[in-house]
Formats: C-alpha cells, sequence, structure tokens
C-alpha cells in the first residue's frame, strides 16, 4: 500500500533530522579568534577591527554623553561614564566642545582602523615584513614558530605602550596638567617624582607615610602617579628597543613554547592582571576623584573582578590548550589542570576581591 505525500515527506524529515543529530557538534565558533591562529592576514585584520569597534565605541558614547550632560549638575551625579575622565585629565569641564572634538577624533580613527583591517584580510602579502635581514612571510604558522619575529613584535608593542604613558606624561607637566582632589583645580604637575626608590617602593608597599598593605594602590599625590608613568614609559621603550633589535637568549628559547594559544594566554593574563589590580585603585581618590567619579565604587570594583576573572580564565584555558597541542598535557591532564587553575583563579580573586572592600 502506498504511503500518502505528507507521510513521505515527514518520513524524510525524521531521517535528515537523526542524521543531522548523529553527527558531531561543530563548537569551533566558540573559539574567536584562536581559529585565525594559522591565517595570520585575518587574525591581523580582526585584530585591527576589534581596536576600530573599541574607538568607535568611546567616540559614539562619548558624544551621547555630551548630550545628557548638564552643566548645572555635579559631574558625579549624572551617571556618566566617559566624561568623568576626560575632565579628570583636565579637559572639557570650562568648554564642553573639547570633548566633542575627542569623539570626532575617535570616530575617524576607528575608520582608519576599520580600512587598515579589511586592507590585512584581502591582501595577501600585507603580513610580509623584514626582521633582520630576512624576509618572514608571518603565515602557516611561521608567525609563532620564529623567536627573532615573535621578539620584533613584542618590542613594537612594548615602545607603543611606552609612548602612551609619556603622552600622559607630557599632557600632566606640559598641556594644561590634570585634575589635582587636593587644589580641586586642573594644574601642571611641576615637580613629577623621579627618585626610584619612592617610586619603586610602592611595589612592596613602602609609601611616603609608611608602610601600606595597599602598595601602589595607596599612592595619594599627583607628583608620584605622574613619576610613575614616567619610569613605566622608560621601562618599555628600552624593554621595546632590547626586544626589537635582539633575540631571545637560547635558555628562553628551550623553554618557551611556541604556539598561538599559548602566546595569546599571556596576553589574556596580562589583561586580567591589570584588572585585579585597577579593584584598589578603584578606591583610591587621588587616582579616581569623588567630586568627578561619585563615592559609590563598588559597582565598578566587581566589574573589574568579573572581567579579571574571565581573561585569567581564558589565560588558563589557552595556556593548557597550547601545552596540550605542544604534547606536553595528556587529554586527562588537561582537563584536570584546567578545573585547578580555574578553581585556584576564583580563590585569588575572590581574595583580592574581599581585601579591597574590608
Amino acid at each position: 500500500m502506498m504511503q500518502s505525500q505528507p507521510a513521505l515527506e515527514s518520513a524524510a524529515v525524521d531521517q535528515a533530522d537523526t542524521i543531522r543529530l548523529s553527527q558531531p557538534r561543530d563548537f569551533s565558533w566558540l573559539q574567536g579568534n584562536a581559529r585565525l591562529i594559522d591565517q595570520t592576514e585575518l587574525l591581523l585584520g580582526a585584530h585591527l577591527a576589534h581596536a576600530g569597534l573599541i574607538m568607535f565605541w568611546a567616540g559614539s558614547f562619548t558624544l551621547l554623553e555630551v548630550s545628557h550632560y548638564i552643566a548645572d549638575v555635579p559631574i558625579a551625579e549624572q551617571g556618566l561614564l566617559l566624561l568623568p575622565r576626560l575632565a579628570n585629565l583636565g579637559w572639557g569641564m570650562e568648554n564642553t566642545d573639547v570633548w566633542i572634538a575627542i569623539a570626532v577624533l575617535h570616530l575617524a580613527s576607528s575608520a582608519v582602523l576599520a580600512a587598515g583591517g579589511l586592507f590585512h584580510v584581502f591582501n595577501q602579502r600585507s603580513t610580509q615584513y623584514a626582521v633582520g635581514n630576512d624576509i618572514i612571510m608571518a603565515k602557516n604558522k611561521g608567525l609563532w614558530s620564529n623567536p627573532e619575529t615573535l621578539g620584533f613584535i613584542l618590542g613594537q608593542h612594548l615602545i607603543f605602550l611606552g609612548f602612551a604613558a609619556l603622552l600622559f606624561v607630557f599632557k600632566a607637566i606640559r598641556f594644561g596638567g590634570i585634575y589635582d582632589p587636593v587644589l580641586g583645580t586642573v594644574h601642571l604637575v611641576d615637580n613629577v617624582t623621579t627618585n626610584p626608590v619612592i617610586i619603586f617602593g610602592y611595589l612592596f608597599g613602602f609609601t611616603r607615610h609608611g608602610w601600606d598593605p595597599m602598595g601602589m594602590a595607596a599612592v595619594d599625590n599627583l607628583s608620584d602617579v605622574v613619576g610613575g608613568h614616567l619610569w613605566i614609559s622608560a621601562m618599555c621603550i628600552l624593554g621595546g628597543i632590547w626586544h626589537t633589535l635582539r633575540a631571545p637568549f637560547g635558555w628562553f628559547k628551550q623553554r618557551f613554547i611556541y604556539d598561538g594559544h599559548v602566546i595569546l594566554s599571556y596576553s589574556l593574563a596580562g589583561v586580567g592582571l591589570m584588572a585585579l589590580i585597577s579593584i584598589f585603585f578603584v578606591f583610591n581618590e587621588t587616582v579616581y576623584p569623588t567630586e568627578i567619579f561619585g563615592d559609590n565604587r563598588l559597582e565598578t570594583a566587581v566589574l573589574q573582578g568579573l572581567l579579571g576573572i574571565i581573561f585569567l580564565g581564558g589565560h588558563v584555558w589557552h595556556n593548557l590548550l597550547g601545552q596540550k597541542n605542544s604534547g606536553r598535557l595528556s587529554d586527562l591532564s588537561y582537563y584536570e589542570a584546567s578545573m585547578a587553575g580555574f578553581a585556584m583563579l576564583i580563590v585569588v580573586a575572590f581574595s583580592i576581591g574581599l581585601n579591597s572592600f574590608v
């Protein structure tokens, strides 16, 4: 007896569903940019696209906040996110047109970054560059397996970070100054602390007023804040020049894991560590004056803590995945170490956050 047409169609759908469910699920989309590790042009394009999105967000939200800004209401009471930081840097309190100019500059920069991202995506030779006497095409895992190339890239990043810190120093001492919560005014910082004993003493908790467990976050004057940025700038620039010109030492080459996941894990570790350190600074009224940022810091601290946990969790995941790919971890050891790492991250983050709140 022949089956009806609807019955045949239903049987075909059931058979297709059975085949689809029996096939392994593809979760590669969860890897994010990690799936572009061996496609350098696309990875660099995505890197620039992310930077462009950040720039676009900063510019567009600055314009949004300017449109809602009320001059007669204290800035700390308006629920703003970006304008208080600009005001802390000495911009816009007397002339809000400066805020608009900064927003437009960010929007224009986002377009440039987007264009650069598209250029590298569609230009197959865009990642060819010279390192020493060799021309290196950073593709097909060549980027991650070449120590000289990685040292060169690290050096360039450090130099840019150093110049960024130096720009803050110049803003404070030459170009308009920054807001001083002690005096309640924007002025030039003309007595920058350069004494390394004072600056590096903060790393061990030694402040001008004795030992303080808050360490760097215990700084209570702009002279030390600007001086610290000056030292950071010098170290980053000198370290960048060193890594640009010199290949890693032999002992480091032997111990380093040349895998894209491991290198990504180091970046995530740095960002996560900065997020957790920033929890302490959130409660510093020299860096975050109450009259500009308000006195409710708990939400910001919790957010920074959560971001730190997420980034450090990504560090653990990608680092162990890279070790697994290199044959240093078995599947069982990989998952055991992952769980142990995440548990330790939660304990550390909770301890840091609890100490900050107390």
